[in-house]
């Protein structure tokens, strides 16, 4: 794949003065078929023993199918999928997944969706059927992820959920499983007693093995434990130790442990400046240091298994040095740190300016990011020999590469930092301007907005191509995207703004962002919308039932009643309350089903009836009861999608509808797009 310029010409856009329409009812190429059928996503990658890059990817076009593909041999020619039409890699661990596959050489190990069991395929021979590795227990009852091979016990070693309980009563494990038995045996317990684990990473010669750990009320971004086993000479674990965390006086939350080349111990944890910093651990010492202290975030928090923020890589002096991302004032930058000459940080200048994941390979990195022009992309970085500069910088995968023809459309996100309730103290959000070269709005108008709360609520939005956003934008819409206090991204102080407080914080910095939108002359504050995914979508409720800001909200797979969700949520955040919001009094008085006689605008929802997460019945319960108000409402239920949507047609409906809902209600506009809308409730004869 050539490489995929900034931006890119737009040959159907006429040089002619702007047609004068009103916001909302601009007409744009960017159709909801357009961000639905671009909506591929990357789910973990790695390099084969050839040096090519295995990516993992979901394919919303073919029911959110998520394949291994191999890049190409040769420059022109097509990546190879890798996964056998049968089959499909995601593992279910913690419900959220990653660490789905791995490979080594000529081998990939892979957790299989619908048995949930672990496959061993070789990628010299894709006409071999996969070989199961782990038990028939007669359903998917167990589940694999975030594994690594052992070459010196022939074995795989990665973590185990015993789901056979349920979701709710799992047991994790760090288990071993035979690789040169012809007999599928029953995998070995190596490590267990804690609620959850992570990470098990082996030293070069398997001698070691390093983990993380955690246990309830835990997440693993509030406190974990990083531990190391002394492996015997039978392959059982003997003489642990923790080398960090379990101290009281010493709240940190480690991750990331990583063997270098030489049998060092590094990892991430932000004890000591509040942000997530590289250490590196002494073991003749038993002691930690730094590695290079920077009021900046090496990684993310760990929702998902997998994670890969830095890697360790060979100048052609023969010394390690340490290729890492971090994120420092809403972007990201791809650096080089000299673990011996620790006092300087090369930055390497490259056009993402949001990384994910990162993989070295023999003559540089392969590194997944975006840009406000990249979508979510994975570029082949080529270095020079003293891996001080980048060479080369080629887009090998893209989730939209047809997208980049409508860039004329792109809005560009502007950060900006507003101030909160709280005198003093100020919160983050993107603000998209609505933009569309073909028109413009009558001079004093103001467009609408749609504001979004994200999910997690740990987590963070980024500024990014999303043409979910530019869908709204080219149309006549401005969007703000909003990391309210409890976002990640901003150190462990900023992030801790929530703890008590969901519900409140992240409703009031919602709010705030959009006073100062409106105060700024940038938006109408009679045309403003909420929406939110999960936890978002928690947050878009809270607000429309607490608050008088918005005029109308949507809700995806959101969650209503926050003792529901206590009670039903999978174990690893089954306690996620008790430190967000409290007990059974605070979660029954923030949880917006107990308060529908406070809403007073329409709200749409859209759910999954597979959702684990989110039992459906709370959009039910909503739905019901705002319509006994009399309010407008609407419900869409997706048959076969679980906790976010991943077939192609469901999120294209719930663009297309929101956008529509939106219109009709509080708009005050035609949308210039040919669709039906659903039945409103208390609105639709």
């Amino acid at each position: 794949m050539a490489n995929i310029p900034t931006s890119a010409p737009n040959k159907n856009v006429a040089q002619e003065e702007p047609i004068t329409a009103p916001y909302g009812s601009w007409k744009s190429p960017l159709t909801a078929d357009v961000v639905s059928g671009a909506s591929k996503k990357l789910c973990g990658m790695a390099v084969d023993g050839h040096g090519r890059l295995i990516w993992l990817e979901s394919r919303p076009t073919e029911s959110g199918r998520v394949v291994l593909v191999r890049e190409a041999e040769k420059a022109g020619d097509e990546p190879i999928d890798i996964t056998p039409k049968e089959f499909q890699v995601r593992t279910l661990a913690q419900e959220y997944g990653g660490g789905d596959f791995t490979v080594s050489g000529d081998i990939v190990i892979f957790a299989n969706y619908s048995d949930q069991r672990l496959y061993r395929q070789s990628l010299s021979s894709l006409d071999v059927p996969p070989i199961p590795l782990t038990p028939d227990y007669g359903g998917p009852v167990f589940s694999y992820a975030d594994g690594v091979f052992d070459a010196r016990f022939n074995r795989y070693v990665c973590v185990r959920e015993d789901r056979r309980e349920g979701t709710i009563n799992t047991t994790t494990t760090i288990v071993s499983i035979s690789l040169g038995s012809k007999d599928v045996q029953e995998p070995e317990v190596l490590v267990s007693g804690s609620d959850f684990y992570a990470f098990p990473r082996l030293d070069p010669k398997t001698n070691r093995i390093a983990w993380i750990q955690w246990s309830h009320p835990n997440m693993p971004w509030d406190t974990s434990e990083l531990w190391v086993g002394y492996i015997s000479e039978n392959g059982g674990i003997h003489k642990s130790r923790r080398i960090a965390g379990g101290d009281p006086s010493l709240v940190e939350s480690v991750t990331e442990p990583k063997w270098s080349p030489d049998g060092d111990l590094f990892f991430i944890t932000d004890r000591e400046n509040g942000f997530w910093n590289l250490l590196k651990w002494i073991e003749s010492e038993n002691k930690v240091m730094p590695v290079y202290p920077l009021n900046a975030e090496f990684t993310r928090p760990s929702w998902v298994f997998g994670l890969n923020s830095y890697e360790f890589i060979q100048s052609d002096k023969q010394k390690t040095l340490i290729a890492c991302s971090y994120r420092q004032k809403g972007r990201s930058y791809l650096g080089i740190i000299d673990d011996v000459e620790s006092s300087t940080i090369i930055v390497l200048d490259i056009p993402f300016t949001d990384i994910d994941n990162i993989t070295s390979t023999k003559n540089g990195l392969y590194v997944g990011g975006a840009s406000t022009v990249h979508p979510s992309s994975v570029a082949k970085v080529a270095l020079d020999d003293q891996k001080s500069k980048v060479v080369d910088f080629k887009i090998v995968w893209s989730s939209s590469q047809d997208g980049l023809k409508y860039s004329s459309y792109f809005s560009k996100p502007e950060l900006i930092e507003f101030p909160t309730e709280v005198p003093g103290q100020n919160a983050y959000a993107y603000f998209y301007p609505p933009h569309n070269p073909t028109y413009q709005a009558s001079q004093g108008e103001k467009p609408p907005l749609l504001l979004n709360s994200h999910g997690g609520p740990t987590d963070e939005v980024r500024a990014v191509l999303n043409l979910d956003i530019q869908y709204f934008t080219s149309r006549g819409w401005a969007y703000a995207d909003v990391n309210y206090g409890g976002s990640t991204g901003y150190g462990r102080e900023y992030r801790e703004r929530l703890l008590g407080s969901w519900g409140i914080v992240d409703v009031n910095d919602c709010c705030s962002c959009a006073k100062y939108l409106v105060d700024s002359g940038k938006v109408d504050g009679e045309r403003m919308c909420i929406t939110g995914c999960s936890a978002g979508g928690y947050t878009t409720l809270a607000t429309l039932a607490f608050k008088d800001t918005f005029k109308a909200g949507s809700s995806l797979f959101g969650i209503g009643d926050l003792n529901s969700l206590q009670a039903e949520a999978p174990k690893f955040e089954s306690h996620y309350n008790d430190s967000l919001v409290g007990g059974h009094k605070e979660c029954f008085e923030r949880s917006p089903i107990n308060h529908v006689d406070k809403f007073s605008c329409p709200v749409i929802l859209f759910h999954g009836l597979e959702d684990k997460v989110v039992a459906p019945d709370q959009a039910r319960k909503i739905y019901q009861a705002l319509k006994e108000k009399g309010l407008p409402v609407a419900l869409v239920e997706y048959e076969g999608e679980q906790h976010g949507f991943r077939k192609a047609e469901n999120l294209k409906f719930t663009l297309e509808q929101q956008m529509v809902f939106f219109a009709r209600l509080i708009g005050h506009f035609e949308v210039a797009d040919d669709i039906t809308p659903i039945k409103i409730d208390n609105f639709d004869p």
